[in-house]
């Protein structure tokens, strides 16, 4: 292995499988032992048994169903205005001026400050908890995405001029082309910030939901419930993440990424 050096797609897949195997061994080895109490830790088998009973019993495909809505509604929301925003401050140092300090500014607040201010305004149904992730997602987003487009290369913004393309071809042909690829990867890492903020906005005022779940759990000391929530967050994410990736890389396969 040598710093930089890429490797096989086998040996990805098998690194990252042993990974896993190695965590659950560990744990199995802590639970079934008895070294960690169940009352604290759960062994797997007793996750599985209560994963099932979630699904089959309790309704908890639909406490996903909820979660998955609120997370791609509050992203998506955030993503349409986010972009055009930080594409404009990226290109027009003007815009990038009066909306920066601002940006920075409330970029630092935590999304969960506002919750009890959204309860107040929007009330305990869906608004809020979209609004939430919209928060938690939005500056974030605006500025990633002005940052990626105002390090488009000046010579490919040189180079169009000199071919006679305007200002707004510029932005156009040039500054989104280019940062397309970055800004597609700055989506997908976003993505995954705005799962930690659903589960934050389901933890208070929600009746659905992950969240709304594992904190009923938590009342009732049922760990193998907890596990088995914070297990289907992370395999959610990491599908939705892999297919991210696998969708950007068929988009800009020039980009090598």
């Amino acid at each position: 292995m040598k710093p930089l050096r890429e490797i096989g797609a086998a040996a990805r897949v098998a690194l990252g499988v042993a990974f896993f195997v190695l965590f659950f061994a560990v744990w199995s080895a802590a639970t079934f032992s008895g070294f960690v109490p169940k009352t604290f830790l759960a062994d797997p088998l007793a996750m599985l048994r209560s994963g099932w009973t979630l699904l089959a019993e309790q309704g908890f495909a639909k406490d996903i169903g909820y979660t998955v809505w609120r997370v791609v509604g509050g992203f998506v929301l955030a993503a349409v205005v986010a972009l055009p925003l930080g594409v404009a401050m990226g290109a027009y140092k003007g815009i990038e001026a009066f909306f920066e300090p601002f940006v920075s500014f409330a970029r630092y607040l935590p999304a969960s400050a506002f919750i009890p201010l959204l309860i107040l305004w929007a009330g305990i149904g869906e608004a809020q908890k979209l609004a939430v992730i919209f928060l938690g997602s939005f500056f974030q987003l605006v500025l990633m995405v002005a940052l990626t487009v105002g390090g488009t290369r000046r010579d490919l913004v040189e180079a169009a001029y000199t071919l006679g393309a305007g200002d707004w071809g510029i932005v156009k042909r040039v500054l989104i082309p280019a940062a397309a690829p970055q800004i597609a990867e700055t989506l997908r890492l976003v993505l995954g910030w705005a799962w930690t903020y659903v589960i934050v906005a389901e933890l208070i005022g929600a009746s659905t939901g992950i969240g709304h779940m594992i904190t009923d759990s938590q009342a009732l000391l049922a760990t193998d419930q907890i596990i088995f929530g914070i297990i289907t967050i992370g395999a959610i994410g990491l599908v939705s993440d892999w297919a991210f990736k696998r969708t950007n890389r068929r988009m800009f396969r020039w980009a090598g990424l």
